[in-house]
């Protein structure tokens, strides 16, 4: 059945402020000893005490799960911000995405704070269930770590199930992505957004019969069902966002057309829930950063802006974010188990769109990188070490003295340079 409207919390069970005070210990151990944030050991230790804790830990809130391949840590970040001009907010907007990380965030916060939950897009089914959350935004789904997760059209199956196994009051959707229509078109209410998307490599086949999938300017539909876009109730605009309720302005300081979307998620899941438009965009607006993601810092005494980009789909974004040629870039590719050990997708990334400037590949998969680059006639160096690249990139004769160079990493590579400028705030 739905989710009701939440309750008034009850105090937790002996059990389960048994296993938050475990996890605080364990996770504050962890701090002492440099061994990371703490978090995710400190919700598994929780966890080994009640299994049963996030259940206990979201009786009585509401809840926004938040979930997609590419854009789930942002839009999460937005949608607390947005709610959180009118109410108290919890959020593990750090991106630890599975349930030890839902339950550290949750342990630690305000009891009757909404808590907007980034949800790894294999936890959804789980933590949907165990929270019974009302609102699920969904952003999009694409190939991403394919030797450790499962085939996309699996996971939109999984989103279907899930949502007809414990369908939330209502559903915030990417109408141009065929897998996300069909796996929230399971849902009794979705609220369909224009995301205006046009990586379709992923969504060739239509997850409904098999059929194909034509892709048209502005729309798409199956050629051997019925399954095509819906008309959406959002639309993404360059200087505002047209909601159910109307136009609302956004003037925003994350850079990219794919981050004024992420805002229109935001702000259609804000103010389903009761946020004041205006008030809610203004917030967004002021989100500078979202942990580490587009902070500009120092690194080897030269100014830089982190990038994260993981997957062809991410990286399809990513270049149009970066300054334009023939301004040099950074690009840090590493391929460890966070990032998927098979680095094959470089090639379904179209890296020529780098040409006319210098490419400084780094990162502990840097040549194949490089090899990736040259066949795309791209100018490409590689270089061992970040602060080395940086500074070649800095030298670059299409470098302008002092500009800020952009540095483009996958995941174990974005931490890294994270660390050395000072880490999330």
């Amino acid at each position: 059945m739905s989710a009701a409207h939440p309750s008034p919390p009850a105090a937790l069970p002996t059990r389960a402020r048994l296993a938050v005070a475990t996890g605080r210990t364990v996770a504050g151990a962890s701090k002492l000893v440099h061994f990371g944030s703490g978090s995710v050991i400190g919700g598994r230790a929780a966890l080994l005490v009640d299994p049963d804790l996030l259940r206990q830990l979201t009786r009585g809130r509401e809840v926004v799960v938040v979930s997609a391949t590419n854009g789930k840590t942002t839009t999460t970040r937005l949608i607390g911000a947005a709610l959180g001009t009118d109410r108290p907010v919890v959020s593990n907007s750090l991106g630890a995405n599975m349930t030890p990380g839902i339950v550290a965030a949750l342990g630690a916060a305000d009891p009757i704070a909404t808590a907007v939950l980034e949800v790894d897009e294999r936890w959804v089914p789980q933590v949907l269930e165990q929270t019974g959350a009302a609102t699920v935004v969904l952003l999009n789904l694409s190939r991403d770590q394919l030797d450790r997760s499962q085939e996309v059209r699996k996971l939109a199956e999984r989103w279907r199930e899930a949502l007809t196994a414990t369908p939330p009051a209502r559903v915030v959707a990417n109408a141009d992505d065929p897998l996300v229509v069909w796996a929230a078109s399971a849902a009794p209410e979705v609220v369909w957004v224009a995301t205006g998307q046009d990586w379709t490599a992923d969504a060739a086949g239509c997850p409904n019969c098999t059929g194909r999938i034509a892709f048209e300017a502005g729309s798409w539909r199956c050629t051997a069902c019925d399954l095509s876009r819906p008309d959406p109730h959002v639309e993404v605009g360059d200087t505002g966002v047209t909601l159910p309720s109307g136009p609302v302005a956004l003037d925003l300081a994350l850079p990219g057309r794919v981050n004024r979307v992420n805002a229109a998620f935001a702000l259609a899941a804000a103010t389903a829930l009761g946020a004041d438009a205006i008030a809610a965009a203004q917030a967004v607006g002021r989100v500078q950063e979202v942990a580490g993601r587009y902070r500009v810092a120092t690194l080897a005494g030269r100014p830089v802006r982190l990038l994260l980009a993981k997957n062809p789909a991410g990286w399809h974004e990513a270049i149009d974010m970066l300054s334009p040629a023939p301004a040099p870039v950074v690009v840090a590719i590493n391929a460890r188990i966070a990032d998927g050990h098979d680095p094959s997708w470089l090639w379904d990334v179209d890296y020529e769109r780098l040409a006319g400037r210098l490419v400084v590949a780094t990162g502990e998969r840097r040549h194949d990188l490089a090899v990736r680059l040259r066949y795309a006639g791209v100018e490409h160096v590689t270089v061992a070490e970040v602060a080395d690249a940086v500074a070649r990139a800095a030298a670059a004769p299409g470098a302008e003295p002092g500009a800020i160079v952009d540095v483009a990493a996958n995941y174990t590579a974005f931490q890294e340079y994270l660390d050395m400028v000072g880490g999330p705030r």
